[in-house]
């Protein structure tokens, strides 16, 4: 069992920047690739970026790419979301996931067996 709590989330405006951090239990972290996933009011879950256990391999929405970092401290057992050049439309509540690293494909839902509670980010124009 891992359990995942997120941090850093809040109100900034277009074009600020904020930084989330989610904490893992559990001593096998290494083990699991982790993502963020976001969801805005009356839409689906959608992905943002996942990073594999090693931390080496890092995958990308389009939609944030150039704008959005994820990496990860193994020995902390945490993964951040560097969140720079904010728009409107990355309003929603972030989600972190954990999956089996050796899953093929990490950047769809179903890929993640355990969720955090969310924090909420908003940005306002």
């Amino acid at each position: 069992q891992v359990q995942l709590i997120e941090s850093g989330g809040g109100l900034v405006q277009t074009g600020g920047s904020l930084r989330l951090a989610c904490a893992a239990s559990g001593r096998t972290f290494s083990s699991y690739a982790m993502g963020w996933f976001r969801q805005a009011p009356g839409k689906e879950r959608e992905f943002v970026a996942a990073i594999r256990g090693s931390g080496k391999s890092t995958y990308y929405a389009d939609s944030v790419k150039g704008r959005f970092t994820i990496s990860r401290d193994n020995a902390k057992t945490t993964v951040y979301l560097q969140m720079n050049s904010l728009k409107p439309e990355d309003t929603a509540v972030y989600y972190c996931a954990a999956g089996m690293n050796t899953k093929t494909i990490i950047t769809t839902t179903v890929s993640y067996d355990y969720w955090g509670q969310g924090t909420q980010v908003t940005v306002s124009s």
